[in-house]
């Protein structure tokens, strides 16, 4: 397949083209992330390096996102919880920290491909739990029948929770989501939206609070 790579140090971005061309492969090697943007079209899976000399990386995946679907594997040495989050939550389909094993990473890049081009199931985009329903798609809440009114940010913080109905979503993810950034800042606008949205439903037992965690929607 036509590998575009974004890296900007010449000794890695060597190695990888040798190994992808070995493997099958048609790497093209670009270094800044404007040049990513310009050229997608003409790649089948993105590999990408979140350290570029003119964009960060998880800002091109952003605006990559805005765009297109092509597959994307991040190839990073930044390994925080924080920035793996963030890139699997902006859309990379894989995240991989450096130094990564050849076959290892060959193997991540087949097994993406093959979910790109499987048909994919249709997400379910009404939850209902208890008498509580989330509507994601109408941006509506009804419990017991009656709608219940939501501003957009406490439907955003429900809707995230919904999304994952019965999974436990960690503080960070829905500020992520929610805000764009898990700045300290937000934490307690978190706090204070989750407080409305119990209050608003009605149905305390619906949204669990996992303690050093982050919070569950339904069982």
């Amino acid at each position: 397949m036509r590998v575009l790579l974004a890296e900007d140090d010449d000794g890695v971005a060597g190695a990888l083209t040798e190994a992808l061309y070995d493997n099958g492969h048609l790497p093209a090697r670009v270094r800044r992330g404007e040049d990513v943007l310009a050229r997608h079209r003409q790649a089948d899976l993105l590999l990408l390096d979140l350290g570029l000399p003119d964009l960060d990386g998880l800002e091109v995946l952003r605006k990559l996102r805005a765009v297109s679907a092509l597959p994307v594997v991040v190839l990073t040495a930044r390994g925080d919880e924080r920035s793996v989050v963030r890139g699997l939550r902006l859309g990379a389909d894989d995240y991989l920290v450096k130094p990564v094993r050849l076959a290892e990473l060959l193997a991540r890049i087949e097994a993406v491909t093959r979910r790109a081009t499987a048909p994919a199931a249709p997400a379910p985009r009404t939850v209902r739990v208890a008498d509580v329903e989330v509507d994601l798609d109408a941006r509506r809440v009804t419990v017991g029948g009656a709608e219940v009114r939501l501003t957009a940010k406490e439907f955003e913080v429900l809707a995230a929770l919904a999304a994952r109905a019965g999974t436990a979503v960690s503080r960070q993810q829905l500020m992520d989501e929610v805000w764009g950034d898990a700045f300290l800042a937000v934490s307690r606008s978190l706090d204070v939206h989750l407080t409305q949205v119990r209050a608003k439903l009605g149905r305390p037992e619906v949204l669990t609070t996992i303690r050093g965690f982050g919070y569950r929607f339904g069982d």
